[in-house]
């Protein structure tokens, strides 16, 4: 229980891990952001495509991250195999396709919210300047959208980032994959998540102040 020690033994990988987990979650929420944005787009349409929209955010909020990444790494490319498919998927690619998707799902919903919150006499107002459907969506509703749902994205990525620690389970070599290692080999497991957890609130408190200015910014 020498927090000293285990953080000059331990520390570089840790922090290592901890890099890599911000990366992973950058990534990945840059990619949840497209394919949020185009979920919530479909859901509002009033085509066949809002089905498949609904379909997605009900299988992601019906079953836990955990089965999502297994799923993800063993099922799927059993089932590709099993086609006829040689697909081999790394840590890395499952991580990156599991927060993504994870991300996306809630980001359809939150962008959706925030579209909907806009009033309705924006679109209209755009519409009779003579700007089409689309110009009215893209240059009027979606920049106030983005605004109102700003706090709400910065909260999915502080998620996104806390859900990374389960893609340890797959082998990433993330935060919480090099403590496990190193708790397995000197059986420090107090001083070793103390550090882990004192890196996540350092993380994440930057992140929650760094939103605030940026909230302040962007404030209608």
């Amino acid at each position: 229980m020498n927090l000293g020690k285990v953080y000059s033994e331990a520390g570089p990988l840790l922090l290592k891990g901890m890099g890599i987990a911000v990366q992973v979650t950058v990534l990945a929420l840059i990619m949840a952001l497209v394919l949020g944005m185009v979920a919530a787009l479909m859901g509002l349409s009033k085509t066949p495509l809002r089905y498949i929209t609904k379909a997605y955010v009900w299988l992601i909020r019906g079953t836990p991250m955990l089965v999502q990444v297994m799923y993800i790494y063993f099922a799927i490319p059993q089932l590709l195999q099993f086609m006829g498919y040689n697909v081999r998927l790394t840590a890395f690619d499952a991580a990156l396709i599991s927060l993504t998707l994870n991300a996306g799902a809630y980001m359809s919903e939150i962008f959706r919210g925030a579209i909907n919150a806009v009033e309705k006499g924006q679109m209209e107002a755009a519409r009779s300047l003579g700007l089409s459907q689309g110009q009215a969506m893209r240059k009027v509703v979606l920049p106030q959208a983005l605004r109102i749902c700003l706090p709400s994205l910065v909260n999915q990525f502080i998620i996104t980032l806390k859900d990374s620690s389960i893609i340890s389970v797959i082998g990433f070599g993330e935060v919480i994959y090099q403590a496990r290692i190193y708790v397995g080999r000197t059986m420090d497991s107090f001083a070793t998540y103390t550090w882990v957890a004192l890196m996540y609130l350092v993380v994440i408190t930057a992140l929650t102040q760094i939103s605030k200015v940026v909230e302040r910014k962007v404030q209608i």
